[in-house]
């Protein structure tokens, strides 16, 4: 048994009331809701132990600084990479993402290639846009089949001689599709090329094994996994970080600074300049140990059983259309209401107290390809309950009938 209502009493937001209704939360693909002992912890950080960390004797700084590098130890433990070296904190995927994409590009050429896929949220998009801008780069993108699983045979037809990165979801952000990374990056190793992998809807209810995957690079952000915001990390294979230049400069990357030249710290600072959000990664194991506690495994099974039961109730509200229902999707639902606005629908189960994201999601290629300009998207936590299910099916059900 699954008791939701203890999870559900760790977090304070949950119990808020809108328009007279209990609130149902729903987007938690965007961001999750927050327990109280990562908020504790954070206060615990404010209060207890705020000073530059890596910068000073004193015991603060001391202090501050062993929470850092004890979060660094916690990361390295929950994705088995090798080295806490191969954990670089950024402030979410989309810097990791770009970390990579200004870094690695720096040692490509004009008519250099990059391999995407068209689900990719447009984080995994843009920043490899700017660079094959900057230096004439080329972009590949593997298309989707009926369902929205990711067209494997495309994907592998994409490499060529010049195939220099793939980067890929581990999962879409509006069709919940699992992307099969393990065997993407064994394709993209049998021809030479490092793999990125974009885990930001992943690691809420999963936990990535780096090395079992075989991983080059792997991207995420606290924010959708119970933890605080503005906290991210990216993994990368140590051999690869080593040969990488530096993605910005100032304090804490150096090891040694004059106008005739500068030498880099070792890794992995040598990706970490300026003053880190040290309270936020500090209180980032809070949030590893409640889903450690909870248990992940646990979670994904109450997640998938929310998400069939939703999507059987939901074909009870005519002109319902749902994208994506590749086999062991992730529990997230996109649909359309025939006739309706994706932002109607969206405001008029707000005035009863569901709260769901509108829109083309991040990803408006993927729309694109769907022949849409956007969706309705809901996405289950934890801390989710059959009984919002069912207030959510009656709000749609409302919503429908106004509309």
């Amino acid at each position: 048994m699954f008791d939701v209502e203890s999870i559900r009493a760790r977090f304070p937001a949950l119990g808020r009331e809108l328009y007279g209704r209990p609130m149902v939360y729903f987007d938690n693909v965007a961001t999750s809701q927050t327990p109280r002992c990562v908020v504790d912890a954070i206060t615990a950080g404010y209060f207890g132990a705020k000073a530059n960390v890596h910068r000073g004797v004193h015991t603060l700084s001391q202090e501050a600084t062993a929470l850092q590098e004890h979060a660094r130890e916690r990361v390295r433990q929950w994705i088995n990479a090798e080295s806490v070296s191969e954990i670089i904190f950024t402030r979410g995927t989309t810097e990791a993402i770009n970390l990579v994409a200004s870094s690695f590009c720096a040692g490509l050429s004009a008519g250099d290639e990059i391999i995407l896929t068209v689900m990719e949220h447009h984080a995994n998009i843009v920043p490899w846009q700017l660079q094959a801008k900057r230096l004439g780069l080329v972009i590949k993108v593997a298309g989707i089949n009926a369902d929205g699983s990711l067209n494997l045979d495309e994907f592998r037809s994409l490499f060529s001689p010049r195939t220099r990165l793939a980067a890929f979801c581990h999962v879409s952000n509006v069709l919940g599709t699992v992307n099969p990374v393990a065997d993407m990056i064994a394709e993209a190793h049998s021809h030479g090329v490092p793999a990125l992998v974009d885990g930001a809807q992943a690691v809420a209810h999963l936990r990535p094994d780096v090395r079992a995957l075989n991983a080059d690079f792997y991207a995420f952000s606290l924010h959708k996994m119970y933890g605080p915001s503005g906290i991210g990390v990216l993994y990368g294979r140590r051999s690869l970080l080593e040969a990488m230049p530096p993605y910005q400069g100032g304090g804490e990357m150096i090891a040694h600074v004059s106008f005739d030249g500068t030498t880099y710290a070792e890794l992995p600072y040598k990706f970490e300049a300026g003053t880190p959000d040290f309270v936020g990664i500090g209180a980032l194991p809070s949030a590893l140990d409640f889903m450690e506690e909870t248990g992940v495994e646990a979670m994904a099974a109450h997640e998938h059983y929310l998400l069939d039961y939703c999507t059987r109730r939901m074909a009870e509200v005519p002109g319902v259309t749902i994208y994506g229902t590749a086999p062991g999707k992730s529990p997230v639902i996109s649909f359309n209401l025939a006739g309706a606005h994706h932002y109607d629908v969206g405001m008029l189960l707000d005035k009863q107290g569901v709260e769901v994201r509108t829109g083309h999601h991040c990803a408006q290629p993927l729309m694109h390809a769907l022949g849409i300009e956007g969706t309705v998207r809901l996405g289950f936590a934890a801390y989710n309950t059959i009984d919002e299910v069912d207030r959510f099916i009656a709000a749609l059900q409302r919503t429908a009938s106004m509309l």
